[in-house]
């Protein structure tokens, strides 16, 4: 069944036209900015606070396994940044190794510790790349695609396969993760007509979900591969230019929402349990 936009509401207000968001194990929330800000929110959503900047624009943020430090990736650095959420520091981490980004986009934290990270390529080019490093920054390209337009990425449930938006064609693709860590085989998982799909999270059933840049609409696509239609706004205003989106919220079962196209983050008790990320412990699906 279909999630009414009517339910859905405004979580946190303020921001720089948030292109992202991470939820931390503590209930708080980190999003970024078109400026390069990077914002961290309080459980209730009444407090943003900028608590770094990478003077660029902010791209994905993940939270590090242990939930000491966040991923970010930046556009215009053309870098993934390590910032220490305690002392508010940031580094590089990378800039992609022998083969350099040219718009790192998402990324995507194994309990291990490594980190996947999309490189969209160029604007309508299929010239995208996923990337593997370690919490060091080592590491290099480990899909090299080419992807069509590369951009939000996912552990699958299993932690066997990683999931990623492409924004041209329209759709997600799978990648198998074989035994040894390197890339297997590679699939279409699900196509969105009409659509530009850009951020991807879990339920804890394995539903993907997909949000959409244009139109505001987020799909459900279940395990077996059904897609549907899983909240829409014609109107693009709670939901606008919807793009990164994670599951939070006390009990974890609320979809969350970042919006390019404003300065909120969207908040959808949609009342089903999230798959927990490398960041979050592990609970029982209800």
């Amino acid at each position: 069944m279909a999630f009414s936009i009517k339910k859905a509401s405004t979580f946190a207000d303020g921001l720089d036209h948030p292109e992202c968001l991470a939820a931390h194990p503590d209930g708080s929330w980190f999003a970024g900015g078109e400026l390069g800000q990077i914002y961290q929110i309080s459980p209730d959503g009444k407090r943003v606070t900028e608590v770094g900047h990478t003077g660029g624009f902010t791209l994905g943020i993940a939270v590090s396994p242990g939930g000491k430090w966040l991923a970010v990736c930046d556009l215009r650095k053309q870098a993934v940044f390590r910032f220490e959420i305690a002392s508010r520091t940031l580094t590089e981490l990378t800039r992609g190794g022998d083969v350099p980004f040219d718009i790192p986009n998402h990324l995507a934290f194994t309990r291990e510790g490594d980190l996947f990270v999309t490189d969209s390529g160029g604007f309508r080019q299929v010239t995208g790349r996923i990337y593997r490093f370690n919490s060091a920054g080592t590491g290099g390209v480990w899909h090299c695609g080419p992807f069509n337009f590369a951009n939000g990425i996912a552990i699958g449930p299993d932690a066997k396969s990683v999931y990623v938006c492409c924004t041209w064609l329209p759709g997600v693709e799978r990648v198998e993760i074989r035994a040894d860590g390197t890339a297997g085989k590679r699939t279409v998982f699900a196509r969105f007509p009409k659509a530009l799909p850009d951020g991807l999270c879990f339920d804890a059933r394995g539903n993907l979900y997909a949000s959409c840049y244009a139109p505001a609409r987020i799909y459900k696509v279940t395990p077996d591969r059904k897609v549907s239609v899983f909240v829409d706004d014609w109107e693009a205003h709670t939901l606008s230019n919807p793009t990164n989106i994670a599951f939070g919220g006390r009990n974890f079962d609320e979809l969350y929402a970042a919006n390019l196209g404003r300065w909120h983050l969207t908040r959808m008790a949609i009342k089903t349990k999230g798959l927990p990320l490398a960041s979050h412990p592990a609970h029982r699906s209800t």
